[in-house]
């Protein structure tokens, strides 16, 4: 396998780069302390064209293949201190274009997909309920065919980016008996009769990303607006989880990176008892660690996106990524503020706020529990 990137792909990761270090981390502090999201940056990914990094140029994407994407969010990950914005665009790509792209009809396709590339539509995906938040299929919310529409009621949680979102994709079961095979997708714009997102959730980590309820109170839903087939909604978010675990990390990854080199750089400058902290064993092991951790995760990062473009099956691959990456990151988050010491511990510093944020890894996209699980099943077992 090739490890070398093209001149084109390091060109495009250096762009990136320049990008977010120069327009994303604008008042960070008091974004991520008040929780805001600021609209003006998504667009300002979008004109970059982040919002259409792996769609077609004929709904205004760029085309480019996963690897190349993964790096673009990896060096986004690198440069931009605000991870809740990078997790709401992931959230917004692998989660509502994707399967968008993927599922949905062409008169559908084409009125949507464009305006969620070039920032003027935000998108949310809605499947876990109160109820079930593991346990996908096991939902609670209905779609009862009426004529030409359906009629949707129920309750999902933990929906990223609800409060500020234009089109949600929802999933609500036809038949509850049928199990995942009742379970069928919607695209529900916003202001939809009998759809509102509650107030937004106050989160430990990724403050800039909204996220709230979605209540569904006989909301009356064209058929047309139905995604894929009827009790198609398991392949739907099988597809959109493939894409999701396989990416929604390479920011963190990026983060890593730059907590890597931020505790390293404090290591060789930091003086206790007369040298560099770094020169101790203790903290040297853990820099150590930290970089293991890092080029492990960007292997199983990568193989898996080279896997996915190249047409394989992914499943177990991306669990993988999920499991690994997201717990690589809390543990190098702990690392980092173990080396700063007290001022790790101080918000001004900026440090503790990764770890926050990377504890959010291992629950959304499927807990780490669940993705063992996934695993297991893959190499052929049956816990």
């Amino acid at each position: 396998m090739d490890f070398s990137l093209s001149s084109e792909q390091t060109a495009f990761r250096d762009a990136v780069s320049v990008f977010a270090a120069g327009t994303l981390n604008d008042d960070i502090e008091t974004r991520t302390r008040d929780g805001i999201f600021r609209r003006d940056l998504w667009e300002a990914c979008a004109r970059f064209g982040i919002l259409g990094l792996p769609v077609q140029a004929e709904f205004g994407g760029t085309g480019h293949d996963l690897p190349t994407t993964v790096l673009a969010m990896e060096a986004l990950g690198y440069e931009c201190r605000d991870q809740g914005l990078l997790f709401s665009i992931h959230a917004h790509l692998w989660a509502v274009v994707m399967p968008i792209l993927a599922f949905a009809d062409a008169p559908l396709r084409a009125r949507l997909v464009p305006g969620l590339v070039d920032g003027s539509l935000i998108g949310a995906h809605a499947i876990s309920e109160p109820e079930s938040g593991s346990d996908t299929f096991g939902m609670r919310a209905t779609a009862r065919r009426d004529g030409d529409d359906y009629v949707l009621n129920g309750a999902k949680t933990w929906v990223t980016n609800a409060p500020v979102a234009d089109v949600f994709v929802v999933f609500a079961t036809v038949n509850a008996k049928r199990g995942m095979f009742g379970v069928t997708g919607f695209v529900i714009d916003k202001g939809h009769p009998g759809l509102r997102a509650s107030k937004p959730f106050k989160k430990m980590g990724l403050t800039t990303s909204p996220m709230s309820e979605v209540i569904l109170e006989d909301c009356r839903v064209p058929a047309s607006q139905r995604l894929g087939r009827e009790g198609q909604g398991a392949a739907i978010f099988n597809h959109s989880m493939a894409w999701e675990r396989s990416c929604i990390l390479a920011s963190q990854l990026g983060g890593m990176r730059h907590q890597l080199e931020r505790a390293l750089t404090y290591a060789k400058e930091r003086q206790q008892f007369g040298k560099p902290i770094g020169d101790f064993q203790l903290v040297a092991t853990k820099l150590v660690d930290m970089r293991m951790r890092l080029e492990a995760s960007r292997l199983l990062l990568y193989q898996a996106a080279w896997k996915h473009a190249q047409g394989e099956d992914i499943t177990m691959d991306a669990a993988m990524v999920k499991l690994f990456v997201s717990e690589a990151a809390v543990q190098s988050a702990m690392d980092a503020i173990q080396i700063h010491g007290g001022n790790g511990y101080m918000q001004e510093y900026g440090i503790e706020r990764d770890l926050r944020d990377a504890i959010g890894g291992r629950l959304y996209s499927g807990t780490s529990e669940i993705q063992r699980l996934v695993i297991a099943r893959a190499m052929g077992l049956r816990p």
